[in-house]
């Protein structure tokens, strides 16, 4: 009886190490520059710090018991919609928050001016959630909640998460002073401003159409090297009205120049169209709840 291999790709490898990248940085803005202030910008972690307020437990732990029961309502209510790796990022950043917080302490910014404390927390937390979205992964919490009023509501996962956070924001004013309630929204508008600003950098997109003789090489190597997928269309030439092979292709901007000269390498005659593309919505690219 032979037993069977688990193949892992690089692919697979290198999402995983830029989500744990993405998860890190986020936990490092929050821990040192929101939490010490109880700025709740949204998510899970704002309302674990509204609960320490009210509950003698520390932001992390709450993290753990919420994003727990969240999955639990995830799985009852709207199935089993939440990947391995967005579960693995929730509950790593659970992790790295409670690590850095009382594990092995990282210095927190203690000087008097907020606003600066509010501004570097968002932007380095938000550069981490962007790198993590960017990998179709989710540090999970919210998203649930607003997944569940897709499901029942109909309103859309963007509107949903921005009202929660909102919310959120709001009952940190109640919890704590309004002035805390004030640059905890301040920090939910700019921190979805600044993930909507940083993926649109991430995940700059181009589409490819390539017209040649020599389709199914061309198609071999985007498919096995570059683990992307590629559409075959049948095409007409316009004088000669021969039959041409036509290929689709969705990728990321920093993959097309290597695609490009390897496309001219199998077949130097090789017609190529490079288009801008404002979304590409599917594997490998943007989760659909990213834009609606």
């Amino acid at each position: 009886m032979t037993g069977r291999k688990l193949v892992i790709s690089k692919k697979t490898v290198r999402e995983y190490l830029f989500s744990t990248l993405g998860v890190l940085l986020t936990a490092v803005g929050l821990v040192s520059f929101l939490i010490p202030y109880n700025i709740a910008a949204g998510g899970v972690s704002g309302i674990a710090i509204i609960l320490t307020q009210f509950v003698a437990l520390p932001v992390g732990l709450l993290m753990y018991l919420l994003n727990g029961i969240l999955f639990i309502v995830s799985f009852l209510v709207i199935g089993k919609e939440f990947g391995l790796r967005s579960i693995y990022c929730t509950f790593l950043l659970n992790f790295f928050i409670d690590l850095f917080d009382r594990g092995i302490p990282i210095p927190k910014y203690t000087g008097d001016d907020l606003i600066l404390s509010v501004l570097l927390g968002v932007i380095i937390s938000a550069l981490g959630m962007a790198v993590t979205f960017s990998q179709n992964s989710s540090t999970g919490g919210t998203d649930i909640i607003a997944r569940i009023l897709n499901k029942y509501a109909g309103t859309s996962i963007g509107l949903s998460l921005l009202l929660i956070d909102l919310v959120i924001g709001v009952f940190a004013g109640v919890a704590f002073n309004s002035r805390i309630g004030m640059y905890s929204v301040l920090s939910v508008i700019l921190n979805g401003l600044t993930i909507d600003y940083i993926i649109r950098v991430l995940d700059n997109t181009l589409t490819i159409l390539v017209i040649s003789d020599k389709g199914s090489v061309i198609s071999d190597f985007i498919m096995k090297t570059l683990e992307r997928g590629v559409t075959r269309l049948k095409g007409e030439g316009g004088w000669t009205k021969n039959e041409k092979n036509v290929l689709y292709i969705a990728l990321k901007r920093k993959e097309m120049t290597d695609t490009i000269r390897h496309i001219r390498e199998i077949d130097e005659k090789a017609f190529i169209v490079v288009q801008e593309a404002t979304h590409v919505i599917g594997e490998g690219f943007t989760h659909i709840s990213r834009i609606f």
